[in-house]
């Protein structure tokens, strides 16, 4: 029967488009969690820079590999993995940089060369003072410029040095801090991919379908 031996070439048609199909589907539903783990990341995270957001990346599935995956590139993973597990901030030097009175990028953070910047200044160093490590700015002493000598009293005697001003904390040092899981980046995943994967593997089998005709 024609109608019998046509509908046999339209499934074996169909058999060798499932593979395409698949992957189509796959590569959909990884395109979509990339794109909401971003935007989970923009949500949830305090200021995230982009690099941060766009270290999320994904890779399409193949008729032959039907595998599709999401991903976090390694250098914004191991400082976000707090964030997804808990534990402790992912500190960049031995300690954690805490601003105090210092001018930070539209992102809240301090820019890349800030602390070589920092210490190229004369009037800037590095230590503790009070109990407080860190990066401290000392203050220009007050009085007449130029003035070498200090005033004499009438008597003959060098009247009191006037006490300096106190430096000013530019960036505090301090110990890694505890971190409470935020990112909810493998919940979602997982959550997306359960809830997509059928509508998107019915729509790529229909789209085979319409080819095989």
């Amino acid at each position: 029967m024609a109608g019998l031996k046509e509908l046999s070439g339209q499934l074996r048609s169909l058999q060798k488009q499932i593979p395409f199909a698949t992957a189509q589907a796959l590569t959909s539903v990884a395109r979509k969690i990339q794109a909401a783990e971003r935007v989970g990341m923009q949500r949830n995270l305090e200021h995230p820079t982009p690099f941060t957001v766009n270290s999320v990346g994904s890779q399409g599935a193949r008729r032959d590999n039907l595998t599709a995956r999401v991903f976090v590139r390694d250098i914004a993973a191991s400082y976000l993995e707090p964030f997804e597990f808990g534990g402790q901030h992912k500190l960049n030097s031995q300690a954690l940089l805490n601003p105090k009175n210092i001018k930070l990028n539209k992102y809240g953070n301090l820019t890349r060369n800030k602390m070589a910047q920092l210490k190229a200044k004369p009037d800037v160093f590095i230590g503790e003072i009070d109990g407080v490590n860190g990066v401290w700015q000392r203050k220009k002493a007050k009085g007449r410029k130029g003035a070498k000598r200090r005033r004499r009293s009438r008597n003959g005697t060098h009247q009191a040095a006037k006490k300096s001003s106190a430096p000013k904390l530019l960036i505090r040092f301090g110990d890694a801090l505890p971190v409470s899981p935020v990112l909810g980046y493998m919940d979602r995943a997982e959550a997306m991919a359960t809830n997509l994967m059928p509508g998107e593997m019915s729509q790529a089998i229909n789209a085979a379908l319409a080819s095989a005709r």
